[in-house]
C-alpha cells in the first residue's frame, strides 16, 4: 500500500525548516489537511524569521531549536517533541551544507582540509544518522511512517564523472549508506517505517545560487515545484522501496 494512502491526522517533523526546501515543506504541509501537526527545526532564531513568523499565525506549526552537529541538541529537541506527541508519520531531513563564506566546495585535492571535510560530514550525514537513533520511539507505531533525507545526485559514486566537490559528494554518499543501513535495522524494529533518499534537482535556494549560471532555466526548479515533486515521490513509496535512492521524478538513482 503506498504511503500516501495512509495519511490522515498525521504529524510531520521537518529538520532544517528555516529556509529553502525545508521551509517549503513546512508551507506545503500546513496547507495539506491530512497533516494535523507540523514541527520545524531551526538552528538560530536570527536566520529563522520566516519560520517563526509562520508559527505566530498557525496553531499547527511548532518551531523547535536543533543543531544537528550536536547530539545533545538533537536529543533535547526530540525530548521536547515527545512531550507534545507520541508519534510521527513523516520526517524529512533537509539540512545541507555546500558552501558558507570561506567554506567552498573543493575543486582539487589541494583544497582538502580535515576541518572542512568533518564539517560536511557532520551536517550532511551524521545529523541524519543521529536522528534515526533518537526518533525510533516516535516512528515505531501501528501506522505507516516515513523518514526521508534530501541527498544529491552528486553523492552517487556510480554517476560521478566530473570529480570535484569532494566533501559534498563524499558526505552525501555517507548519508546514503547511513540511511540505507538504518532502513535495514528499522525493518526489524519498526517494520511500518519506510526510508528514502531523495535528489531534489537543482532548486533555486541559497545553497545553489552560486552555481546556477550553468543551469538551463527549465532545469532550475522553484522551491514550491521541488517540494511538490518530492511529496509525489514520498506518497507513492511502498515498504519494498525502503532504503532506496530516488530522483525527483521518482526514478531510481545508482549508488
Amino acid at each position: 500500500m503506498p504511503f500516501g494512502t495512509s495519511l490522515h491526522s498525521a504529524n510531520a517533523l521537518i529538520v532544517g525548516a528555516s529556509q529553502g526546501i525545508g521551509l517549503g515543506f513546512v508551507k506545503y504541509l500546513l496547507a495539506d489537511e491530512r497533516f494535523h501537526n507540523v514541527y520545524g527545526t531551526f538552528r538560530q532564531p536570527s536566520t529563522a524569521g520566516d519560520l517563526l513568523n509562520l508559527a505566530q499565525h498557525s496553531a499547527q506549526l511548532t518551531p523547535l531549536p536543533m543543531d544537528v552537529t550536536h547530539e545533545e541538541s538533537i536529543a533535547e529537541a526530540v525530548a521536547t517533541l515527545q512531550t507534545q506527541t507520541s508519534r510521527l508519520h513523516l520526517v524529512v531531513y533537509c539540512v545541507g551544507l555546500l558552501h558558507d563564506g570561506d567554506f567552498q566546495p573543493e575543486k582539487s585535492v589541494r583544497q582538502l582540509s580535515s576541518e572542512n571535510l568533518l564539517r560536511s560530514f557532520q551536517v550532511n550525514a551524521i545529523g541524519a544518522a543521529l536522528l534515526t537513533k533518537h526518533l525510533l520511539p516516535l516512528l515505531k507505531h501501528d501506522r505507516p511512517s516515513a523518514f526521508a533525507a534530501i541527498s544529491a545526485k552528486v553523492g552517487s559514486i556510480g554517476d560521478n564523472r566530473l570529480g570535484g566537490w569532494y566533501g559534498y559528494r563524499a558526505s552525501k554518499s555517507a548519508l546514503n549508506m547511513l540511511i540505507k543501513t538504518a532502513a535495514l535495522e528499522y525493518a526489524r524494529k519498526s517494520p511500518n517505517t519506510i526510508f528514502a533518499l531523495l535528489h531534489p534537482g537543482t532548486t533555486d535556494t541559497r545553497l545553489s545560487q552560486p552555481f546556477q549560471r550553468a543551469v538551463p532555466p527549465e532545469k532550475l526548479f522553484s522551491v514550491e515545484r521541488t517540494v511538490s515533486q518530492l511529496m509525489t515521490v514520498l506518497k507513492r513509496l511502498e515498504p519494498a522501496d525502503s532504503g532506496k535512492f530516488f530522483n525527483w521524478d521518482g526514478s531510481g538513482l545508482p549508488w
